[in-house]
């Protein structure tokens, strides 16, 4: 289990049958993992001789803005062993053939030494591109001794990615050369034609939304000057609730909402999440580790592609959650279950789920425990059974939003960011009791809520703010925006937010100030609370801690009438 024995997690190291007698080590150092995997580790293929068949198995996605890859070797037996590289690209026309900066055939130094290909993309076209890094090592002309490994890439190239920078000695093929320096006339005329078509229709999309604004703004007339709700996006005004005209709203807007010092909050400073290390993983498995035996699986909640979440017993005594992985799940599927299980490790508060334990007896499978009091059950799942939701009012609602609320000012005192805030990563139980969770198997279970950007990552496009999308900065501020998402989640019976709006879209639906609308019978309060944690500037969304005073304001007040 390649990733997971870089983490020293002697139950999880692995090596496999096949050695290499002549002792050489191949891997990847730190610098490279953390650019390609976003892990703090070192990657072997070839440790003190023993060939890990895991990791040579597993294909590493290369990320569109990620040129080149790089490997480090050493032989270790007190010579230079004699090698020969081949690096192929399976489609030219997209990546033509990858360049090597060390000779293609030659000796493996006794020293340790970093070489790298690079990987440019023609441009030409968007494609994922399979490398194959075939690498030959002569551990013993005598004998014939040969060793053959096989090193898997699959590189991400955008239509973006120009030609320029490109030199004949970047290309073998000449021709092929000529192709990605002067692109044809064809190509030319294409790309014009579609540039004047998108044009066209961004006109007539323009056009469209002025008449549909016309025609909105005679309807709001109509209708003795009441807002039209739809279950679509709108444009809003994301400034504080006390400098909005909420005069006839049935309840006084939340005043705590307003800004504290001046016209605008105290602006946070990005937080920069890091990666757990391997020494502190390991740390807190060593803590939680369980024995497999006392774990009794009693039925099956919910599965994924790779991913399982069974309820069950623990000491025969404790109800708990389980969730772990099927055979033949990838060792980064394994990794992330175990790092993504740990984000909430330590966690103390009546609204947080926190882990249990945790056995990695068994390394194919790893499991991780979590108490489930009352018939614990993800949120989004209840909210999307038509017999639950019905059930659900505004005061629970409200009352749910709050309970979260305080889980998250906690974690961000002890400076957690969670940065994956939806009900997919929620829990409730029989007494409407909601508990933050973690990400762990989300994107595995609940795959139409992640996208990929071209950047080989799935990330929650639809619940993300600007500057996560834009730069991955991710902080209190960006927790908030995501805490607006899932209010407007728990008002809508957990629908997915911008369904109208394809992914690669929803930087510029952001920019140009577009949001989520306001639910049907959601009140005007909760909304334009909701509706505050998406602006724009981080330093203008509210803290968690002001929003539990709005929830509670309002809860206040709602309840009055009750």
């Amino acid at each position: 289990m390649w990733l997971l024995s870089l983490l020293t997690l002697a139950a999880l190291h692995l090596r496999s049958g096949s050695e290499v007698a002549g002792h050489l080590n191949v891997f990847l150092n730190p610098v490279e993992v953390m650019r390609l995997l976003g892990v703090s580790a070192e990657v072997y293929y070839v440790r003190e001789g023993h060939i890990n068949n895991y990791a040579l198995n597993f294909i590493v996605p290369v990320p569109a803005n990620v040129k080149d890859i790089s490997f480090t070797w050493q032989s270790l037996a007190g010579r230079g062993l004699p090698y020969s590289i081949n690096v192929v690209s399976s489609d030219q026309e997209v990546l033509p053939r990858p360049a090597i900066n060390v000779s293609h055939s030659g000796e493996i130094p006794t020293s340790i030494q970093t070489w790298a290909i690079a990987l440019k993309c023609s441009g030409l076209k968007a494609a994922e591109v399979d490398v194959t890094v075939s690498l030959e090592v002569v551990l013993n002309r005598s004998l014939n001794n040969v060793t053959h490994l096989v090193f898997r890439r699959k590189k991400i190239c955008l239509v973006s990615d120009s030609a320029e920078g490109w030199t004949e000695e970047d290309v073998d093929d000449p021709q092929l050369l000529e192709t990605v320096m002067l692109p044809p006339t064809g190509l030319i005329t294409l790309v014009v034609g579609v540039s004047v078509a998108m044009g066209s229709v961004c006109l007539l999309l323009m056009i469209a939304y002025c008449v549909k604004g016309a025609a909105n703004k005679r309807q709001h007339h109509q209708h003795g000057g009441q807002p039209m709700r739809t279950s679509s996006f709108q444009r809003l005004n994301t400034h504080p609730p006390c400098q909005s005209s909420m005069g006839s709203a049935a309840y006084m807007t939340p005043s705590i909402i307003a800004p504290i010092h001046g016209s605008s909050l105290p602006r946070k400073v990005p937080v920069s999440v890091e990666q757990q290390h391997p020494e502190e993983l390991h740390r807190r498995i060593s803590e939680l580790t369980v024995e497999r035996c006392r774990v009794r699986l009693s039925s099956l909640l919910q599965e994924g592609t790779f991913g399982r979440v069974y309820r069950g017993t623990y000491n025969d005594n404790q109800d708990v959650l389980v969730k772990t992985v099927a055979q033949h799940a990838s060792q980064m599927q394994v990794l992330l279950l175990l790092q993504e299980g740990m984000l909430l490790y330590g966690a103390s508060h009546p609204g947080i789920l926190s882990v249990l334990g945790v056995s990695i007896e068994d390394h194919t499978t790893p499991f991780v425990l979590y108490p489930a009091l009352n018939n614990t059950r993800n949120l989004k799942l209840f909210l999307l059974d038509p017999a639950c939701a019905r059930t659900v009012t505004t005061i629970q609602i409200v009352m749910m939003a709050s309970q979260l609320s305080m889980a998250l000012d906690h974690l961000h005192s002890h400076g957690v960011v969670h940065k994956d805030i939806a009900t997919r990563n929620c829990v409730i139980d029989d007494q409407l009791r909601v508990k933050l969770s973690d990400s762990s198997l989300s994107r595995d279970l609940f795959p139409s809520d992640y996208n990929c950007l071209g950047d080989s990552e799935n990330r929650p496009v639809k619940w993300m703010s600007l500057e996560a999308l834009q730069h991955k900065q991710f902080s209190e501020a960006s927790d908030s925006w995501a805490f607006g998402v899932l209010m407007w989640e728990l008002c809508t019976s957990a629908k997915q937010p911008y369904a109208e709006v394809d992914p690669f879209e929803m930087e510029h639906y952001l920019k140009d100030g577009y949001r989520l609308a306001q639910p049907f019978n959601c009140p005007d309060e909760l909304f334009t609370i909701m509706a505050y944690c998406w602006a724009l500037l981080p330093g203008e969304r509210p803290t968690f801690a002001q929003l539990q005073s709005c929830l509670s304001e309002f809860y206040s007040q709602i309840t009055r009438y009750v």
